[in-house]
């Protein structure tokens, strides 16, 4: 086709001529703002740069940040897994351009992925059925607790008011417990950091409505008496929740189901490789087993031979609780959990959970710091000892690494909780050991004045905390 540069000018000078319009008879100038005139502008000036000074400014930004991508991301407790780009490639898809809204008819493949899926995470975890809908894993764990809560006053047990939790669970299993309007019985650890069953059998009590546990725990330690904890919770009347925040540990190897758990939550970004944080849209699905799936959120999706529109179509459990979120779930997240799993496999799985248990045995090996448990599984948690953990963490960054997670749990004198993941090779653990054991080796004043080669230098976090400047006009404030 000829290009015709008459045309294309005519079109430009129409395109940037005042627009017109009609309102209540008479024309209006669609320029005149509502706004007030010190809110408005009649120009607007920008920047006269070329390309390749707009790039270089964008890449010098994006380098400032250090996520998955440039490193390792050793957050313990929160699984920084990084994410294969092929997922964000198959969300991509045209055809998961999907509104939730459709009719059946219309998104027969969308509801046979959402089937699939709630097959897949139901076998993984040893659960009868799976609700997509919660959008976090705190999210799934208020809708575990809401399904708990309706299961009892079901069954004539509405006055079970507690549920227990153990003092090295995650800060979630407390508030989604608190939010669901039960009183939180926290139970101290045994001396080599797992359950104490006296102090258990003690708690449990007909007033229990829940034991809210992770395995392994917050310290990598598997629970080697889960089978005696669920009989402990069971013979109390109380139901078992597991915080899937660990099931990477666990992958093709051993399941919740399988160990006495009534109801558990996925955190398909911890374990399944979906992003992570940041604001955006996440996922926490929830699986039970037969006696408690009537009561899961609505609709879930379920195979008929009946209906004539399709194989799948949408269903609301007998006793549900009703909505929790929009539709069955964030729609994109649960694709890019769906095609993880469907890629690895039961052998690439259970792959995952071997190196992510032989890395974090590994690097705890090779560091200088005081590891006060043991074995692992996919995380452990050394101790800084005379050092102050929050200072080690920005010391590390001076050494171009990630620090572990700090302060926690308190059960670990300067906790420094870490979680290689299983995509880390021998050359990256080691580096992160080198870090480890160079900041160990350094005085007070040296990790007093880091971080020192960041692009950020030391911040005073309790000043951040108390006086939040969520814009950038606010960085001329005093």
């Amino acid at each position: 086709m000829k290009y015709d540069q008459a045309r294309w000018q005519r079109e430009d000078e129409d395109l940037y001529e005042p627009l017109l319009s009609e309102k209540d008879g008479e024309t209006v100038d669609v320029d005149e703002s509502p706004l007030p005139d010190d809110l408005t502008r009649d120009s607007l000036e920008l920047p006269d740069l070329s390309e390749p000074e707009l790039a270089r400014h964008y890449t010098r930004l994006s380098q400032m940040n250090y996520g998955v991508d440039s490193g390792p991301y050793p957050l313990g407790s929160c699984t920084m897994k990084y994410n294969p780009k092929f997922t964000e490639d198959v969300a991509a898809l045209p055809g998961a351009a999907v509104h939730p809204d459709r009719s059946e008819a219309s998104v027969q493949g969308t509801l046979e992925l959402l089937y699939g899926l709630q097959d897949y995470l139901a076998r993984i975890g040893g659960m009868d059925a799976v609700s997509l809908q919660p959008p976090a894993g705190a999210a799934g764990e208020f809708t575990g607790i809401l399904v708990a809560q309706a299961y009892h006053e079901a069954n004539g047990q509405g006055h079970r008011d507690e549920i227990l939790v153990p003092d090295s669970a995650h800060g979630t299993n407390f508030a989604s417990a608190a939010m669901g309007g039960y009183d939180v019985v926290e139970l101290p650890s045994g001396d080599d950091g797992r359950v104490d069953l006296d102090a258990l059998e003690a708690a449990a009590s007909e007033d229990t409505a829940l034991f809210m546990l992770t395995n392994p725990n917050t310290l990598g330690l598997f629970e080697r008496d889960i089978e005696e904890i669920a009989a402990i919770v069971h013979d109390a009347g109380g139901l078992l929740y597991y915080d899937g925040a660990n099931l990477n540990a666990l992958l093709g190897r051993a399941r919740p189901g399988d160990m006495g758990f009534d109801i558990m939550h996925y955190n398909v970004h911890k374990t399944f490789a979906t992003p992570h944080g940041g604001g955006g849209p996440g996922a926490g699905p929830v699986g039970v087993t037969d006696e408690l799936a009537a009561f899961l959120p609505a609709p879930r999706v379920r195979e008929t031979d009946e209906s004539a529109e399709g194989t799948y179509e949408r269903f609301d459990p007998e006793e549900t609780i009703g909505k929790v979120h929009g539709f069955a779930g964030n729609w994109l997240v649960l694709v890019k959990a769906y095609a993880y799993i469907a890629r690895l496999g039961d052998e690439g799985l259970a792959d995952a959970s071997a190196k992510a248990v032989l890395n974090a045995n590994y690097l705890a090996e090779q560091i200088s710091y005081e590891v006060p448990h043991g074995p692992f599984h996919h995380e452990f948690v050394a101790s800084a000892g005379d050092q102050d953990a929050a200072d080690v963490a920005k010391r590390m960054l001076d050494y171009g690494v990630h620090p572990p997670t700090t302060k926690w749990p308190e059960i670990v004198p300067e906790a420094l909780m870490t979680e290689p993941t299983e995509v880390e090779n021998r050359e990256t653990l080691d580096q992160l050991a080198e870090a480890f054991d160079a900041v160990a080796g350094e005085d007070e004043s040296a990790l007093a004045a880091a971080p020192e080669r960041t692009t950020a230098k030391r911040i005073d976090q309790a000043s951040a905390a108390r006086n939040l400047r969520l814009s950038w006009h606010a960085l001329d404030d005093e």
